[in-house]
């Protein structure tokens, strides 16, 4: 069972440092849109910028850190970002406490912290690879992932409750701590880690930047899971503010409905994620990258049917149950087959190019649905959402592929 399996005390302080740190970003989800509006009274044009432009300029400027995070050891790079996104999000409860905070800092934060999120993230999926056993990859995953979606499931309810009691940067500032206590973690784990065996390429070259790209499109498992993923997490992600409109102004749900509408099915999260190694040990990955890759994408057009009252909310939340359980379960899975068919000199740019690809689809779809909202309305653009992604199965892999052969990583201990 994924929660009884000991994957040692180094895991563990890894995962704690994971999960303090999603906590924080739970707490603190929607919190600069929340602040342009009231603090900076920022229109519908500022406020869909500062949710679409800033993290597409933060993928932008993740691009040259993929070498940089490639080429040193990987713990020193995922502390280091760490205390960067304390010191840039600490900016901001200053700034409010001076009575100095513009909207103009608010885009530069979320460019910037989309970017640390990059580069953390490829740091620490080429550590983890590293840091436990092969066979062991799958259950680490799962426990990520459902600690990802526990966090969110528990974080926006209770960030939302401490904006009302205690003003609008309280949650930036819990975020911001949440960066410091992760690093604390990371650093609590003093194996000395080895530093990234040389390949003879140089790090500042400008190949570099796109080895990750090369790694994806030149393997076909990968490429056909790439470009699936794009447009699914595109298509699913376009979803939200188009629901948005539609539930709290064209059906009149309240607020805490609307919440209520996606804070409980992420506890659907908790039950795909300790599926996962079960579901493959019975069934074979391919099978779970077939049924599972499908069943994640047939749900959405469901949203297209909402209608006011009880019977819309109760809709709503079966279908975001029903994506995320499937979700919760094809992730781990997805991310456990990069590790072992990317090279360990190729994990961090590999990572990169895929966040960076899925950052720039979504903020892509996102405007796109938008604009037809605006030409149309939010229920057509749900519908030819729901459509489109119902295509995107023909995109999954066929035939797996036997890992290809690579040296012995050098590990940070013996399993």
């Amino acid at each position: 069972m994924v929660g009884r399996r000991s994957l040692g005390r180094r895991f563990g302080w890894l995962w704690a440092a994971y999960a303090v740190s999603a906590y924080g970003s739970g707490l603190g989800f929607g919190a600069l849109p929340l602040i342009a509006v009231l603090v900076c009274r920022a229109g519908p044009a500022e406020v869909s910028a500062l949710s679409a432009v800033g993290p597409a300029v933060g993928a932008l400027i993740a691009v040259p850190l993929a070498p940089w995070v490639e080429f040193r050891r990987k713990r020193p790079v995922m502390i280091a970002v760490d205390l960067a996104r304390f010191a840039v999000m600490a900016t901001i409860p200053v700034a409010y406490a001076f009575g100095r905070l513009g909207f103009v800092q608010l885009l530069v934060v979320s460019a910037l912290v989309a970017a640390a999120k990059i580069a953390f993230n490829a740091a620490g999926g080429a550590y983890l690879k590293a840091l436990v056993r092969p066979d062991d990859l799958l259950v680490a995953n799962a426990r990520l992932e459902s600690t990802n979606w526990s966090s969110i499931a528990v974080g926006p309810p209770l960030g939302g409750a401490a904006i009302g009691l205690f003003g609008p940067v309280t949650t930036v500032v819990a975020d911001a701590l949440s960066y410091l206590l992760s690093a604390l973690g990371l650093a609590a784990i003093r194996d000395r880690e080895e530093a990234p065996r040389s390949t003879g390429e140089s790090p500042v070259r400008a190949g570099a930047l796109l080895d990750g790209w090369r790694h994806i499109m030149g393997h076909p498992g990968l490429r056909a899971l790439y470009l699936n993923n794009l447009l699914v997490a595109g298509l699913i992600m376009a979803t939200e503010p188009l629901l948005a409109v539609l539930l709290l102004r064209r059906l009149g749900f309240p607020p805490w409905q609307y919440g209520l509408a996606f804070a409980a099915p992420c506890l659907g999260g908790l039950i795909g994620s300790r599926l996962a190694r079960r579901v493959v040990a019975r069934y074979g990955r391919p099978a779970v990258f077939r049924t599972v890759g499908t069943l994640r994408a047939i749900w959405l057009i469901g949203l297209a049917f909402v209608r006011p009252g009880v019977v819309g909310l109760v809709t709503v939340m079966a279908v975001e149950l029903a994506i995320i359980v499937n979700m919760s379960l094809y992730t781990p899975v997805l991310a456990t087959y990069r590790l072992e068919h990317t090279p360990g000199h190729l994990v961090a740019r590999t990572l990169t190019a895929w966040s960076i690809g899925q950052q720039v689809s979504i903020a892509t779809l996102t405007a796109l649905g938008g604009l037809l909202a605006d030409v149309t309305s939010p229920r057509t653009a749900l519908t030819v959402a729901g459509l489109l992604i119902l295509a995107t199965p023909l995109l999954l892999p066929r035939h797996e592929r036997t890992p290809r052969h690579e040296p012995e990583l050098p590990r940070s201990h013996h399993a």
